[in-house]
């Protein structure tokens, strides 16, 4: 960010009295408090349904988030010459929550329960976006998978990551396609629910993770709801929960405890329970790899890349575990 998206902030009623550039950002001290002024990829409609949903977690005070601050005319956004956008808002200079610490990432599931109590909008709400369909991402997916495994089938000389990347590439994406197909069979038999009929739309974050769960002395404070979408909030549980279980490899107990954290807070139904569990089947940590080393240079591979190869391989057993005791234990299921 240059000076001249500094001067940019002399469109809004504050006194910024100093600047320092932080996480692609600026972060100003200014007689209203510590904001932060950053560039912004989205459009005016995405911007004022960030605004609403903010506004609405605020009203009901379940917990504390970052608010969008208008310019002196009345605008979200702000642009440079070049056409580029910038929005303002409320900040705190505070640390992230710590993923090591068992407390704090229960503290983050309590939090989340929280906010999606305050997620919602009224159905009449003008220019509500459509549903995010998974199904569809995970076709979208799949069709990338397919796409890279023919390309390493047909590539000639391979780097040792590639030759194992092709190594277990058929069984990821076989699992892929099976469990994109469930999905879609349970999305058919499921149209037509009174999910409809609800008088309030759920949204979610949209990326709920540690780096967004602010802590200082004035406690927890959630940023960055740039991604919000119209989705099923159990998106952000299993956004947070993936990466908690991979850094715990997978652990049941983790697992368990924290969903049920989660459910002290707020009930998740039956849906949304068949809809966490498909979340967590399909391999996307595997896509993940697999769009990485295809959309990058394949003159030098990163030693990461086999890195986090062998980890999702070593993995899968006490994943399957994971699911095998948490979603498709009729006995643990029993006691929901």
């Amino acid at each position: 960010m240059n000076d001249r998206a500094v001067e940019l902030l002399g469109q809004y009623e504050i006194e910024v009295r100093r600047t320092r550039k932080g996480r692609g950002a600026i972060l100003c001290e200014t007689d209203k408090g510590c904001l932060i002024f950053k560039e912004y990829s989205g459009n005016q409609d995405r911007i004022e349904l960030q605004e609403k949903l903010l506004e609405q977690v605020a009203h009901t005070g379940l917990v504390q988030a970052e608010s969008v601050i208008p310019n002196k005319e009345g605008s979200l956004l702000v642009k440079d010459n070049d056409g580029v956008s910038y929005v303002l808002k409320t900040w705190r200079d505070a640390r992230e929550c710590n993923i090591h610490d068992k407390e704090e990432c229960a503290e983050a599931v309590r939090l989340l329960a929280r906010l999606h109590e305050s997620m919602v909008l009224p159905k009449d709400t003008e220019n509500l976006p459509a549903v995010f369909q998974v199904d569809k991402e995970y076709e979208k997916h799949n069709r990338e998978l397919k796409r890279v495994r023919k390309f390493l089938r047909q590539k000639g000389q391979k780097t040792g990551f590639e030759i194992n990347l092709l190594h277990h590439f058929d069984f990821f994406l076989d699992q892929a396609v099976a469990i994109t197909e469930e999905w879609k069979e349970y999305c058919r038999a499921d149209q037509g629910r009174a999910a409809t009929e609800e008088d309030m739309i759920a949204f979610c974050h949209g990326d709920y993770q540690y780096h967004n769960i602010l802590r200082d002395g004035g406690g927890w404070f959630l940023v960055n709801f740039e991604k919000c979408l119209r989705d099923n909030p159990i998106r952000d549980l299993y956004l947070l929960l993936r990466k908690l279980l991979e850094k715990s490899n997978w652990s049941v107990d983790l697992g368990a405890e924290l969903l049920e954290v989660y459910e002290k807070e707020r009930q998740i139904s039956a849906q949304s329970w068949i809809d966490l569990y498909y979340r967590f089947a399909y391999p996307e940590k595997f896509w993940k790899i697999v769009n990485f080393y295809y959309n990058s240079g394949k003159a030098w591979i990163p030693g990461r890349n086999q890195e986090k190869l062998d980890r999702v391989v070593n993995q899968e057993e006490e994943k399957q575990k994971f699911l095998t005791e948490v979603f498709r234990n009729v006995e643990r299921l029993g006691r929901r």
